[in-house]
């Protein structure tokens, strides 16, 4: 096993229906490494955290690069701004 395929997560459906798996082959962001950069795949959760992690700019395909992570709080550049995520909403957003 590489290490990356111990940090996907196979077949997680997230928001969408079962026929349509957006999140397949995903990687949380509370598990992306410092320096590392990635796209946002889909943000998972219920609407009214979905809606609040839109609103901060995890939109689909949006570049967000790890600036530092401890415990899984992590704090990203996203769109030229510096933000600090709690693990449990790093945990939302699924990358690639």
């Amino acid at each position: 096993m590489d290490q990356n395929s111990s940090r996907t997560f196979d077949g997680l459906n997230c928001h969408q229906p079962v026929s349509q798996p957006r999140c397949t082959h995903a990687i949380p962001l509370s598990l992306i490494h410092k320096g590392e950069s990635v796209r946002v795949k889909c943000v998972c959760g219920k609407d009214e955290t979905r809606r609040f992690l839109i609103n901060l700019g995890f939109v689909e395909n949006a570049e967000v690069t790890v600036i530092t992570e401890t415990d899984g709080n992590v704090i990203v550049s996203l769109k030229g701004t510096r933000l600090a995520v709690s693990k449990a909403m790093a945990r939302r957003v699924m990358t690639a």
